[in-house]
């Protein structure tokens, strides 16, 4: 497996318990995008059969967690928001390469470590909420997240060599956490 190279400071997560309605809501989107984004990468290799049987699983959960999220907003009285562009999903997305099978490794490496930060951050936020049902859905959050980051990688192993991976994997590890450190700190996922 990997391990993330810049740790998300604590402070992000009290900035996140200070302001819970806007990371709900910044949640909610980021579960439905995760979900849109297992569709389209089913859609876009239907003949890799494991990636689409796990992309299949991968949506239906990640739909699932959505609701959740929305359930949570609406005993909060809170609404879905427009989608906005993710500025840490955007800048990442400006390395991925050209070409057709450096593209595909580049998109399921890049989504194993988008959801191990997400694995990070939910779990700091479970870590700072008090006791009860919220701190119990980021605590069972966070362990989702954390299979889903295998899953990518997992599937990354099924379709390249081994020292591939591991090269690039380097590579968009060190840019990843480049990327974090210099976004501000706010009530969002990313």
């Amino acid at each position: 497996m990997f391990t993330l190279r810049y740790h998300t400071p604590a402070e992000w997560a009290q900035i996140v318990i200070a302001d819970m309605d806007t990371f709900l809501i910044d949640h909610a989107a980021a579960e439905k995008k995760a979900s849109g984004m297992a569709i389209s990468m089913l859609s876009h290799y239907p003949d890799r059969t494991k990636l689409v049987k796990a992309m299949i699983d991968l949506s239906i959960e990640e739909m699932t967690h959505f609701r959740e999220v929305v359930k949570i907003m609406t005993e909060r009285g809170l609404q879905l928001g427009a989608d906005a562009k993710d500025p840490y999903v955007n800048e990442f997305r400006k390395v991925m390469r050209k070409g057709s099978d450096l593209y595909f490794l580049d998109r399921l490496l890049t989504a194993g470590i988008i959801e191990a930060r997400g694995c990070e951050r939910f779990g700091l936020v479970g870590e700072a909420l008090p006791e009860g049902k919220l701190q119990d859905f980021y605590r069972a959050i966070a362990k989702s997240e954390a299979k889903h980051n295998r899953l990518f990688i997992d599937l990354a192993a099924e379709y390249f060599p081994q020292r591939d991976i591991d090269a690039r994997m380097d590579e968009l590890l060190d840019i990843e956490a480049e990327i974090v450190k210099a976004l501000p700190l706010r009530a969002a996922l990313h």
